[in-house]
């Protein structure tokens, strides 16, 4: 664990640091295709990609003072995932933005694991994420998008519930993939809560 980096919990979760133990669990999740469907160009990823991966999401959370956490099923001390925030750089049209994502393994889909995680991220987006390590508390974040596969509809479902409201569809140059891209104010995440 990271000392100084936030944790939070949700009554099923603990949304964490990243440990080195991590890893087995977020190479199996990123090396299944049902996971990886709708994401990027739709590959699966490999242990090495996988590694390089969670030492960036590390860098990124002393960098910008807000990142993608870990999420562990309280009940069981599994690993189910992540849910956090990043840049949206591969999808230039919208920056500067920073998006709030999410990845589960398949055994923990459909219980409703994700939306509880992303209401919890976006209360720290709001009120706390700041600009890197030096930001201090408080700083927070005044819009926050989220970015999905047109046809990823779970996803869609969250965001929905979320509050999230779409900005536009796109494709992302690097794959032409059509996204769906959804945002949130700060303004309208309150007034909602």
């Amino acid at each position: 664990m990271v000392t100084g980096h936030p944790e939070r919990r949700t009554e099923r979760l603990w949304l964490r640091q990243w440990r080195e133990s991590d890893l087995d669990a977020l190479a199996e999740m990123d090396a299944d295709p049902d996971v990886m469907r709708y994401v990027g160009d739709g590959s699966v990823g490999t242990r090495e990609r996988t590694a390089a991966a969670m030492s960036r999401v590390r860098a990124a959370w002393d960098e910008r003072g807000y990142g993608l956490f870990a999420a562990e099923e309280t009940a069981t001390g599994e690993l189910i995932g992540w849910v956090g925030l990043a840049v949206p750089a591969f999808l230039p049209e919208i920056m500067p933005a920073v998006e709030i994502g999410w990845r589960l393994r398949p055994r923990s889909w459909g219980r409703g694991y994700a939306t509880e995680a992303a209401r919890e991220v976006l209360a720290f987006a709001f009120d706390e994420a700041g600009s890197g390590a030096g930001a201090g508390a408080g700083a927070g974040l005044e819009r926050v998008v989220s970015v999905c596969h047109v046809d990823h509809h779970a996803s869609i479902r969250v965001m929905t519930k979320l509050g999230m409201t779409l900005d536009r569809i796109t494709h992302v140059p690097a794959h032409g993939q059509p996204v769906r891209v959804m945002s949130l104010t700060r303004e309208a995440h309150r007034s909602s809560s």
